[in-house]
């Protein structure tokens, strides 16, 4: 792990993970009322997404540190906000965390390929899809809340379904991006080779 060092884009990044357990409090206590205010603190952390990156070019203070902890505290964010609305609603059952499972797996995988690229001493080639794949998950939290606060308030009435199928939604997009993500750099899981093309 890279050192960390003290700067405004690293504690932008950083504060995106502070603020989950406070936004899962809110979201457990079921009233419209908490889930209007998980909503602010969620769109809050989703910000610092932007401002960290912005605020690092812009002051001239990008780190290897922010490198690494900038995308961790993406996932973490997604993972546990997924998780905790999977948990509340009666519609998920234990078994439909198999969506968990391939969120989770898709990140694990992207960190190994980011530390083999580190090692071999290349860069980990990324594209827009990831990035939309994030700004999705996000947005699609949010609508998810929404939806809570007005079948409570009676509003409108949805098929009970839908946060379900918008989980499925969140789970293929993600599985693509790990997909796009294998074929574009799927050099790194071959050995490096010398000059006298022997593996090294």
């Amino acid at each position: 792990m890279p050192e960390f060092i003290f700067n405004i884009p690293n504690l932008l990044s950083i504060s995106r993970i502070v603020l989950i357990p406070l936004f899962i409090y809110l979201l457990s206590q079921k009233t419209v009322e908490s889930w209007i205010l998980a909503i602010v603190v969620f769109i809050i952390a989703s910000l610092t997404d932007l401002l960290d990156g912005w605020s690092a070019r812009k002051l001239k203070q990008e780190s290897e540190f922010g490198k690494f902890i900038d995308p961790l505290a993406d996932k973490i964010l997604v993972i546990a906000s997924l998780s905790a609305l999977m948990t509340m609603d009666p519609n998920f059952q234990i078994f439909d965390f198999w969506m968990i499972l391939i969120i989770v797996g898709r990140d694990i995988m992207i960190t190994i390929m980011r530390s083999l690229a580190i090692k071999k001493g290349k860069p980990l080639r990324t594209n827009r899809f990831g990035k939309f794949k994030t700004g999705f998950q996000m947005v699609s939290i949010i609508i998810i809340i929404m939806i809570y606060i007005v079948r409570k308030k009676g509003i409108f009435v949805t098929y009970r379904s839908v946060p379900y199928w918008i989980m499925i939604g969140i789970t293929l997009l993600t599985a693509l991006s790990g997909l796009r993500y294998l074929i574009t750099n799927w050099y790194l899981f071959f050995p490096k080779k010398n000059k006298n093309n022997d593996p090294i």
